[in-house]
């Protein structure tokens, strides 16, 4: 079992930065892979990007260049390091474990959710 908070989130100027993290419980995080996806109001919720248990790193084109995802694995931490926001960024943006194998962008192969933190971008 893990549980997963995030934090991070807050009200930023567009063309700024936040770096959001996922703490997670459990001894065996370093062997879980970890996705970032986020929904908008009135949208479904969307892949941002994924880091695997092996340190691969996978990002949806809309982020490419602006978002770079990381994991601590002795702090059981993964982070969301993002860059140039602009207003369509702004969503709740959540933290979800798997374990692998699998495809990392499909949201339905995430068992653990975190409660998710509200990111804002204003132009």
């Amino acid at each position: 079992q893990v549980q997963l908070v995030e934090s991070g989130g807050g009200l930023v100027q567009a063309g700024g930065s936040l770096r959001l993290s996922c703490a997670a419980s459990g001894r065996t995080f370093g062997i879980y892979d970890v996705g970032w996806f986020r929904q908008a109001p009135g949208k479904e919720r969307e892949f941002v990007g994924a880091i695997s248990w092996t340190d691969s790193t996978y990002y949806v084109n809309s982020v490419k260049g602006r978002f770079t995802i990381s994991r601590d694995n002795a702090k059981n931490l993964v982070y969301l390091q993002m860059n140039t926001l602009k207003p369509e960024d702004t969503a709740v943006y959540y933290c979800a474990a798997r374990a692998p194998p699998g495809r990392l962008w499909r949201i339905d192969e995430y068992d653990y959710w975190g409660q998710g933190t509200q990111v804002t971008v204003s132009s």
